[in-house]
């Protein structure tokens, strides 16, 4: 587990600030990191399904929630933001509980998924959640009314859910393809999309959330 963690954080140490700066710097700097990482995500996606059909589905899933994160980042920097943060900290939490207290399996389709980090991923998510509204105004933003708190709880945990139902979903397809990580771009991460799993769906989610 030791040296396990320790790969993630120094891979952490350099993929947040890469991001923030992508993020943060320019749109257009935004647009061309977010057209390299879907290039490398639909590769990996190509090696890991193979099928002709998966890989037209896999396409154009990935084309919408790459075209999602766009348009949340378009219209809102700080809620763009306040979305990767809850997706970072459900995976932390995920992996941080689940390693220190095991207990039983959450399911067959991830042996490492246990019910203790499923709860540690809600419960980071949470505490993240009120950390950046803290620091932020997040009041009303994109047709969404953070003004009650009972809301905006229930707004954080369906973020985190999604994103650990995207976990398992890719989990699914690399276990269907016989294979431990889509790719080995990064040391202890495995391939971008085992780092982007959770948001790849969450993006998707948030954006159909606004339309209705």
């Amino acid at each position: 587990m030791k040296n396990e963690f320790t790969k993630r954080i120094l891979s952490s140490i350099i993929l947040i600030p890469l991001l923030a700066f992508f993020t943060i710097k320019s749109l257009d700097l935004f647009i061309l990191f977010l057209f390299i990482v879907f290039l490398i995500s639909f590769y990996e996606w190509i090696k890991m399904s193979k099928k002709i059909y998966l890989i037209l589905i896999g396409f154009i899933f990935l084309f919408f929630s790459f075209y999602s994160a766009y348009s949340i980042r378009l219209e809102n920097l700080i809620y763009f933001l306040f979305i990767i943060s809850i997706c970072i900290s459900t995976d932390i939490g995920g992996y941080i509980f689940g390693k220190l207290f095991k207990g039983p399996k959450l399911t067959k389709i991830s042996p490492n998924k246990t019910y203790s980090g499923m709860l540690g991923s809600f419960f980071l998510a949470i505490v993240t959640s009120f950390f950046f509204v803290s620091k932020f105004n997040l009041s009303y933003i994109n047709n969404l009314d953070f003004n009650e708190n009972m809301f905006f709880l229930l707004f954080t945990l369906l973020i985190s859910l999604v994103s650990q139902i995207g976990d398992l979903i890719i989990s699914f397809f690399k276990r269907y393809s016989k294979i431990k990580d889509t790719g080995k771009i990064f040391p202890g991460h495995g391939g971008i999309l085992d780092r982007i799993d959770g948001m790849i769906f969450v993006f998707p989610f948030v954006y159909f959330l606004q339309i209705l």
